[in-house]
C-alpha cells in the first residue's frame, strides 16, 4: 500500500464522522470537504476569484469534456489546467467515466476502453483507462481519477459482477499507466447496490493501492435510503488513514449524512445547476426564488449568510433578475448556493473538532423544520 498523503485529525466518538487534510501539489484540504464542479475549466457563472472569497479549497474538472474540448495538448501548452483557468488552489479530475456512461447509445465499452462518439459533432474518439491517466497528467490536476465503468441502475448481479470485474482491471492499468508526477490518483469502488460485491471491490483497490478511495455508481437512481445503506456498507472496508470521496452526492442532507457515516469528500452540480434554475438553499430550507411570494420581499435570501448576495441583495431582486433571465440572476445566485454549501463543511470540521457532530446534526434538521 502506497504512503498515503491524508491525515486524520479527529474523529467524533458517537458517529463515524472525521477530521482530516489531504496534501496535494497546490496545497492541503481540510476535510470533510465539497468540491465546486468546473466541468469544462470553469465553475459556471462564478470567477476563481469568487471561489477563493467563498473559501473553496479544491474545485472538479473534467477529463471527458477537456479531452474533447479544447484537448489536452492545447491545456498543457499553458503548463496545465491551473494555468489555463487561473486557479492556484487544487484540482480533481473525474476520469469520464460517468460522462461515457452517461452517453449510453453514443458509447461502446470493450476490455481495451470505451469507444463513444463525441456529444458536440459526432466525431469517433476512444479512451482507454491509459490514455485517462495520460490527458489527467496533461492537465495537471492534483488528484486524478481512474476510469471506471459506472453500472446502472437496476443492474442484475450477473452485470454488476462483468463490470466491476471490468473496472478493476482497468483500475490496474490506471496504476502502472502513472507517471511520477507527484499527482494523486484515487481508485473508484463500484459494486452496484450489493454489499458483498462492494466489500470485494474495496479490497481489490486496496491490493492495487491508491492514495485515496471513492464510492462510486450511487445517485443513479436509486432512493435515498438505498444510497445511504450502500454508503455504509463500503466505508468499513476502506482504510482508515485515506481520504474517501463519495462521488456526485449531492443535496445538503446528503452532505451531512454523508459525513456523519464517515465521507471526507463530495463533489455535485447540485448547488450550481440549481443556482441557474431558480432553487436557493438556505439555513431554513430551500427557496425558489420564482414565487410570486417573494416579489416585493425585501429580506435577504438568508439572514443567516454572509456571502455577497445576501449582503447586497434582497429576494425582490433577485426574483426579478431571475424573471427576466437576467445574466446576473445565475452570478448571484451561484454565488449564495456555494457559499452556502461550503459553509456547511465549515460549519461540519468544527463540529468534529468539537466531538458535538451528532447534536449539529439534529440542530441541523431542526432548523430545516422550521421553514
Amino acid at each position: 500500500m502506497t504512503a498515503s498523503p491524508f491525515t486524520l485529525h479527529s474523529k467524533s466518538t458517537d458517529c463515524a464522522a472525521r477530521r482530516g487534510e489531504l496534501k496535494t501539489l497546490h496545497g492541503t484540504i481540510q476535510t470533510p470537504i465539497f468540491m465546486p464542479v468546473g466541468t469544462q475549466a470553469t465553475v459556471k457563472s462564478v470567477t476563481p476569484e469568487n471561489l477563493k472569497e467563498m473559501n473553496a479549497q479544491i474545485i472538479l474538472g473534467n477529463t471527458y469534456h477537456l479531452f474533447i474540448r479544447p484537448g489536452q495538448e492545447l491545456i498543457r501548452s499553458f503548463g496545465g489546467l491551473h494555468n489555463f483557468m487561473n486557479w492556484d488552489r487544487p484540482i480533481l479530475t473525474d476520469s469520464g467515466g460517468f460522462q461515457i456512461f452517461s452517453l449510453k447509445e453514443l458509447a461502446k465499452i470493450t476490455e481495451e476502453g470505451a469507444a463513444f462518439r463525441s456529444h458536440l459533432d459526432g466525431a469517433k474518439l476512444f479512451l482507454s483507462p491509459e490514455d485517462a491517466i495520460e490527458v489527467q497528467e496533461s492537465l495537471g490536476s492534483d488528484i486524478m481519477m481512474c476510469l471506471d465503468t459506472c453500472i446502472p441502475y437496476p443492474a442484475t448481479r450477473e452485470e454488476t459482477i462483468k463490470s466491476t470485474d471490468l473496472t478493476s482491471r482497468w483500475a490496474q492499468r490506471c496504476r502502472k499507466a502513472q507517471n511520477d508526477t507527484g499527482q494523486l490518483l484515487f481508485g473508484i469502488v463500484q459494486g452496484g447496490m450489493h454489499h458483498d460485491l462492494r466489500k470485494a471491490h474495496a479490497e481489490a483497490l486496496i491490493d492495487i493501492g491508491f492514495d485515496g478511495y471513492a464510492i462510486g455508481g450511487l445517485s443513479v437512481g436509486e432512493d435515498k435510503a438505498m444510497m445511504q445503506d450502500m454508503t455504509e456498507a463500503t466505508i468499513p472496508h476502506l482504510p482508515e488513514d485515506y481520504s474517501r470521496y463519495l462521488m456526485g452526492v449531492g443535496t445538503p442532507e446528503d452532505l451531512v449524512e454523508g459525513v456523519y457515516r464517515g465521507v471526507d469528500m463530495f463533489d455535485c452540480v447540485m448547488p450550481t445547476r440549481n443556482a441557474r434554475n431558480g432553487t436557493l438553499f438556505t439555513s431554513t430550507g430551500k427557496v425558489v426564488i420564482k414565487n410570486a411570494k417573494y416579489r416585493d420581499d425585501k429580506r435577504p435570501l438568508d439572514p443567516n449568510c454572509n456571502c455577497y448576495t445576501c449582503r447586497n441583495y434582497s429576494r425582490a431582486y433577485l426574483r426579478h433578475l431571475f424573471q427576466c433571465r437576467e445574466i446576473l440572476c445565475y452570478h448571484l445566485n451561484t454565488i449564495h448556493n456555494l457559499h452556502y454549501y461550503l459553509h456547511l463543511m465549515a460549519e461540519m470540521r468544527e463540529a468534529i473538532e468539537k466531538d458535538s457532530f451528532s447534536t449539529f446534526r439534529n440542530d441541523f434538521y431542526g432548523r430545516l423544520e422550521t421553514e
